[in-house]
């Protein structure tokens, strides 16, 4: 499954469109991944998934293959303990390198 660069877990929300549909409460519980300058793909990510979403503050948030990435505030590096949750109208599904969701 995909990670960040510190081996955090990175989920999708079914919710999502192309845009995020996670704020408030959401947000506090499945935390943003923002795009911090330009995300480069390691191991078997794809370069070409890589992308970034404007949020309603202004801020950049990551995506991969078009889908919006989160957090789970209790996740630790290599530790996903919320895979295929129904929360705040959705699923939270993990996403693999090839962009399609577990």
């Amino acid at each position: 499954v995909l990670v960040d660069g510190r081996g955090m877990p990175l989920y999708t929300f079914t919710r999502d469109g192309r845009s995020s549909r996670c704020y408030g409460a959401c947000a506090a519980a499945w935390p943003v991944t923002y795009a911090k300058g330009n995300a480069v793909a390691r191991g078997g990510a794809r370069q070409s998934l890589v992308g970034r979403v404007r949020r309603n503050d202004g801020r950049f948030q990551a995506t991969y293959a078009g889908k919006p990435l989160y957090y789970y505030v209790n996740d630790r590096p290599g530790v996903a303990l919320c895979h295929n949750v129904n929360e705040f109208g959705g699923l939270w599904l993990l996403i693999r390198a090839t962009g399609r969701r577990v």
